[in-house]
């Protein structure tokens, strides 16, 4: 959860979700979610791609984020528009395409 700790640091809120079913939830609550920032492999029957696509479908406007440190991932296997990152990544790269996502 060192992301978590970083974006906090730099001014960002933060939700965080052990699951993909967990953070799909979070989002149909009340709140202004801005970003998703997910990795693929999660506990549970939804991963981070499917995440991905489960968030672009019910909420077009939410920019995503989805990292991995063991899966190579294809443009044509997310979204539109969501964005990936291997691990080990660069926050600096991070906090680029966050500042895009909300301009």
């Amino acid at each position: 959860m060192d992301v978590v700790d970083q974006l906090q640091t730099e001014g960002f809120q933060t939700l965080e979700a052990g699951t993909g079913r967990e953070a799909l939830h979070q989002m149909e609550g009340d709140r202004q979610i801005d970003i998703v920032f997910t990795d693929v492999d999660m506990p549970g029957n939804v991963n981070g791609i499917v995440l991905a696509h489960e968030v672009r479908e019910k909420w077009p406007s939410v920019g995503i984020i989805v990292t991995s440190g063991q899966a190579v991932i294809s443009v044509d296997t997310l979204p539109a528009g969501a964005h990936f990152f291997s691990k080990p990544y660069e926050m600096k790269a991070i906090f680029a395409i966050i500042q895009e996502l909300i301009a």
